[in-house]
């Protein structure tokens, strides 16, 4: 494995391999995280889990990996007073936290602003792989109740942090990735301005990538909105990091 991690399947170093379904490394690349046999890593990460719930991610394995996650996260929220989210959230396997969100998700009531706060420290997770896990597992919700979500990502924008700041802008991106598409915002964009205004000068180019990135999704069935925002904060604000970010924001239409 080189030092920037697999690029391929054959690529993972089995010694490496071995230690990330052991629950003992973090993946380094997609490639590696997509390589995981969840039902062997869930033996070693939880060594009491039970036939059922082993039975239940044998079967997601077979899954596509937004799926899996889905699927073993409710599973292990059935299982809260057994399984310990504490002792997954803080676990050095990036996959098992990736599982806790998931798990906190499916255990918490819809409501936006209560599951934000109790995955705030998974959206500034230290591994790449957590920070995408966040945001899918939160994103149903926070579709749920889209005023009151926007209305709550709208303060993480002034997050010191540029992980919390990204988040804000990645959870409701109007198509996203690997997610399911938000109409509403496809055909109403006007809406998620809250969350992009204040970050139309963001000094973080993981924040400006992903501002651009929800601009362009709306682009694809809004592009007169997409075009009279990006030539309004141009107007408005020349600074390097606007122009970054309007340009990146309109690469499909221009």
């Amino acid at each position: 494995m080189s030092e920037r991690g697999a690029r391929s399947r054959a690529d993972i170093n089995p010694a490496h391999l071995t230690a990330l379904h052991a629950g003992t490394a973090a993946s380094c690349t997609l490639t590696e995280a997509l390589a995981i046999d969840h039902t062997v890593l869930l033996r070693n990460a939880i060594p009491h889990a039970d036939d059922e719930l082993l039975r239940v991610v044998a079967g997601a394995q077979a899954l596509g990996i937004l799926k899996r996650m889905t699927t073993i996260g409710a599973a292990l929220a059935e299982r809260t007073d057994a399984i310990d989210i504490e002792q997954l959230a803080h676990h050095p396997s990036d996959t098992v936290r990736g599982w806790a969100c998931f798990q906190i998700a499916a255990r918490q009531a819809p409501d936006p602003v209560s599951l934000l706060e109790q995955l705030r420290g998974f959206a500034d997770d230290e591994h790449f792989g957590v920070r995408e896990w966040v945001w899918m597992a939160a994103r149903p919700a926070l579709v749920a109740d889209l005023a009151r979500s926007i209305d709550a990502l709208t303060g993480w924008t002034a997050d010191p942090s540029a992980n919390v700041r990204r988040f804000a802008s990645e959870a409701l991106r109007p198509r996203g990735v690997w997610a399911s598409h938000i109409a509403a915002l496809k055909e109403h964009p006007s809406q998620g301005e809250p969350i992009l205004e204040p970050l139309r000068s963001d000094p973080s180019r993981y924040v400006q990538d992903s501002v651009a990135n929800w601009i362009n999704d709306a682009a694809k069935t809004r592009p007169d909105w997409a075009l009279g925002l990006c030539a309004r904060w141009r107007a408005e604000s020349s600074t390097p990091e606007t122009v970054r970010i309007t340009g990146r924001a309109l690469r499909s239409i221009t």
